[in-house]
């Protein structure tokens, strides 16, 4: 069973494509015109074994927020493609990654009903010319688009880049968790047979 999503999403904000195989080894290739979202997703599909193609851009002149938005959007809809009925799924999935002084859980459950708690008071500033609050722009997409809850702690942690580097590698860790074919489920993990 070949586990991989195809997204096209052209809007007048941005123009992405976006190739995702959950089965992978941790290969990406990303250019997006965001260079420090390029670097996170690499985390992602790096610290969750999956292969991730990226290409596009947005209307960064304004800023990198529809940028970073539509990134999130296009990865949960490729997520909700390539899990296609969930069958066989573990559906949950968790990680906790540090990362210097900072240290990050997140937990996700593919339940198909999208809800985000994002326990990281992050501060209205950059890591180079990145928005630091659209971290949570990005999650909030994901997770409406990939049918997912989705938690993201941060425990502790000063230096902004070592927090938000650390919540993408915890997400790809929990991702790969949560994606994992397990035999011993029969159709999907549900005491209700289904997840919407």
């Amino acid at each position: 069973m070949s586990r991989t999503a195809i997204v096209d999403r052209n809007t007048a904000e941005t123009n992405f494509h976006l190739r995702l195989v959950l089965d992978g080894s941790g290969k990406s290739e990303i250019k997006s015109a965001v260079p420090f979202i390029d670097h996170m997703l690499t985390q992602v599909a790096k610290h969750g074994f999956f292969d991730l193609t990226v290409s596009g851009e947005g209307d960064t002149h304004i800023d990198d927020h529809h940028t970073v938005e539509d990134l999130g959007i296009c990865l949960g809809q490729a997520f909700r493609m390539a899990l296609a009925d969930k069958a066989g799924i573990r559906r949950y999935g968790s990680g906790t990654m540090p990362m210097h002084e900072a240290l990050v859980s997140v937990n996700i459950d593919f339940s198909g009903r999208p809800f985000l708690v994002f326990n990281a008071d992050l501060p209205k500033a950059k890591v180079g010319t990145f928005d630091v609050e659209l971290v949570e722009e990005f999650c909030v997409a994901f997770c409406n688009h990939a049918g997912a809850n989705l938690h993201v702690n941060l425990h502790y942690g000063e230096n902004l880049h070592h927090i938000v580097e650390a919540i993408f590698k915890a997400l790809g860790r929990a991702l790969d968790d949560a994606t994992q074919l397990d035999p011993r489920i029969s159709g999907v993990r549900s005491s209700k047979g289904c997840l919407d």
